[in-house]
C-alpha cells in the first residue's frame, strides 16, 4: 500500500462570525470528482452507497457520505469518514472519471439563523429556503472565486473551495456574519 501524504489543515483554528452566523472550518474529509454517463449512474450509486442525484441542485447523503450533482453528468463526492471514494467507485466497473481532490478542496461551515445572510453578503446566490431548500447544492461564486454551496440543514451550509483560497473564503464569510449580527 502506496504512504499518503499528510494533509494540513488550512484552516486550522479559525472560527468566527456573531450569535446568529458562525462561522468555522470543516473537519477533515475525503471528496471525488466524478464525472459518468447516464448508463453508469446506477452501477455507481450501487458501488458509492448511496443514489448519485439526477436532478439540477440536488444531492444525496448517508452516513456522512455526500453527493453533489454539479452537472448532467458531474457530481462532488464527500465522505466526512476519510473513505477511499475513488476505489469504491471503481468497483462499479463501468466507464467514468474519477479523481481524488480531497487535497484541493476544504470546507467552510455557516450556521445559525442568519447563516443565509452572511453568506449572500460574498454570494448572488438564491438562498432562501424555497429556492434553496435543506439538501440543495450549487456551484457559484463567492466574492471571486468559485466555490460549491451545499445546505446542510435549515440554518446551516457547507461552503466548499480550493484550499488555496480558503482563507480568503473564510475572511469573507466571517465579516458577513459578523455583519449578520449588527
Amino acid at each position: 500500500m502506496a504512504e499518503q501524504a499528510l494533509r494540513k489543515a488550512p484552516l486550522g483554528g479559525f472560527h468566527g462570525g456573531s450569535a446568529v452566523a458562525h462561522v468555522t472550518a470543516a473537519g477533515p474529509a475525503s471528496r471525488l470528482s466524478l464525472r459518468a454517463g447516464a448508463d453508469a449512474v446506477s452501477a455507481l450509486s450501487k458501488a458509492l452507497g448511496l443514489d448519485l442525484p439526477t436532478r439540477p441542485k440536488t444531492s444525496a447523503s448517508s452516513d456522512g457520505r455526500h453527493a453533489l450533482w454539479l452537472g448532467p453528468d458531474e457530481w462532488l463526492l464527500i465522505d466526512e469518514n476519510g473513505a477511499d471514494l475513488a476505489a469504491l467507485a471503481a468497483k462499479a466497473d463501468v466507464l467514468h472519471s474519477a479523481v481524488d481532490v480531497s487535497h484541493r478542496n476544504t470546507a467552510v461551515l455557516v450556521s445559525g439563523t442568519k447563516a443565509a445572510v452572511a453568506i449572500a453578503s460574498a454570494s448572488p446566490h438564491d438562498l432562501s429556503p424555497a429556492v434553496f431548500p435543506v439538501g440543495a447544492c450549487a456551484r457559484t461564486v463567492l466574492g471571486k472565486i468559485e466555490v460549491v454551496i451545499f445546505r446542510t440543514g435549515e440554518q446551516d451550509f457547507r461552503v466548499e473551495c480550493w484550499r488555496s483560497f480558503a482563507p480568503y473564503a473564510f475572511g469573507l464569510l466571517a465579516e458577513g456574519a459578523e455583519d449578520a449580527g449588527l
